[in-house]
């Protein structure tokens, strides 16, 4: 009998890619194992609970739009994360060209698109309730002044369950600079986060 594969998710991603009857039960897996992950990343960005849902249902649209196109040459979190980065990105910038714009055009608009099907199941009623936290709400505001790649890079090594070199691969870096990235923010953080430390919120374990 043949070894199991060492990412289960790429091999569920393949099975979405060949499409077929099994494609939308492997892509609702998917969404179910990485939907906490992808909002907690997301939230970072945008947060209010409402816009933060919506971009990560967009995440996941944009993992189904994009399956003929992948390949497991890396491990399939690095994939759905260089996505979610991207998304976010362009968020940021959209919105200061034209804040007054909704997110409604990052999903698609028919309710029956699998993706969106599956992403609202999973992605609904995730739990937001770090927003009324004061302890979440410095860290935000201190999160938000931090360099775009410092964030991301600190975020995906605590919410995505990635390693340096998946972090590195979607920033983009060699692993020593996102090493460098992730220990200057965490240092920023505790400068400014002193009396919260106590919490062990921003930890180096």
């Amino acid at each position: 009998m043949a070894d199991p594969s060492p990412d289960a998710d790429a091999d569920l991603m393949l099975c979405v890619k060949r499409g077929g009857p099994e494609a939308s039960e492997a892509f609702a897996q998917l969404v179910s194992r990485w939907k906490q992950p992808v909002m907690a990343f997301v939230f970072r960005t945008l947060p209010d609970p409402d816009e933060a849902e919506d971009l990560a249902q967009g995440v996941f649209v944009q993992l189904w739009r994009t399956a003929g196109r992948y390949q497991p040459t890396a491990k399939f979190s690095t994939f759905l994360f260089t996505i979610a980065r991207n998304l976010c990105l362009n968020e940021v910038r959209r919105r200061k060209r034209h804040p007054a714009d909704s997110l409604d055009e990052a999903s698609p608009d028919d309710e029956s698109h699998p993706a969106r099907q599956a992403a609202d199941r999973s992605v609904t009623g995730a739990d937001m309730a770090m927003e009324n936290s004061e302890l979440h709400d410095k860290v935000s505001e201190a999160l938000a002044d931090l360099p775009e790649k410092q964030r991301t890079a600190l975020m995906l090594c605590r919410e995505g369950e990635l390693s340096y070199e998946e972090i590195a691969a979607i920033l983009e870096t060699s692993v020593p600079a996102t090493k460098s990235l992730i220990h200057r923010a965490r240092e920023v953080l505790k400068s400014r986060l002193k009396p919260y430390l106590r919490t062990g919120e921003w930890s180096n374990s």
